[in-house]
């Protein structure tokens, strides 16, 4: 790989971190919100690095002989350092990937290899439920008011989840949604087994409205679904939202 297309990697590399942590929401399909800064702050310094390279060096590279028998890239007794190994090539992929392909987030076959479940910190107090006739929660809120809350606040209350569409292996479905600590690699799913209405498309986003079914703490959280309608994927698809009240 000549010197000047290992300018030009940097530069790529760069500008495509940039789109997705500065230009557009790409990188919340990576890692979590507070990672943005040290993602633009990296694309900025690989920019800056190859224009450095490129005003130092002359672009296109400048490759004749020196006096003294030395190439202008430093090398020693003919041999062409401003050279990579030919491999280096497929590294353009990745670069370019960052700038004209917008990945998938993980979901459905993620979150359905998942068996066990998410560990759960033990709460002391729940507030009350606001009033209203459809209640907003996160699924998480869910699941830790139906397994710990002995004031059973979610009966006879109706509540509107959102998340994603996980297929059971028993022909059910799950409503799920992926949490992450630091990145995508270390994702964890909750799901909340929904009953009573046919289940969407894998990976579709969808809205549920209905009632929590109790049942014993061994047994998966569920809820018997009274409307399920579409809506958009979310910005940050790994963190785990109410939905917006309807209008």
């Amino acid at each position: 790989m000549r010197r000047n297309v290992q300018v030009l990697l940097l530069v790529l590399s760069g500008a495509g971190l940039l789109h997705i942590s500065l230009l557009t929401d790409v990188c919340l399909r990576f890692v979590k919100e507070g990672l943005r800064p040290a993602l633009v702050l990296s694309g900025a310094v690989l920019v800056l690095l190859g224009l450095v390279a490129a005003a130092r060096d002359g672009f296109p590279y400048d490759r004749r002989p020196r006096a003294g028998g030395r190439a202008a890239d430093g090398g020693h007794h003919g041999h062409d350092h401003a050279r990579g190994p030919g491999i280096a090539w497929l590294l353009f992929f990745p670069a370019l990937s960052l700038l004209f392909f917008t990945p998938p987030a993980l979901g459905a076959y993620t979150a359905a290899r998942e068996t066990g479940a998410p560990a759960e910190e033990p709460v002391r107090h729940f507030a009350p439920l606001p009033a209203g006739s459809s209640v907003p929660l996160t699924l998480t809120e869910f699941r830790l008011r139906a397994r710990q809350d002995r004031s059973r606040s979610l009966e006879d209350r109706t509540v509107a989840l959102m998340g994603f569409v996980t297929p059971a292996r028993d022909g059910g479905w799950f409503l799920s949604r992926l949490l992450v600590s630091c990145c995508a690699a270390d994702s964890r799913a909750v799901k909340i087994k929904v009953r009573g209405a046919v289940a969407p498309p894998a990976d579709s986003w969808v809205r549920v409205t209905g009632h929590w079914r109790p049942g014993p703490a061994t047994r998966e959280v569920e809820i018997d679904a009274e409307m399920v309608r579409p809506v958009p994927e979310p910005a940050n698809p790994y963190q785990d939202t109410a939905p917006p009240p309807t209008r």
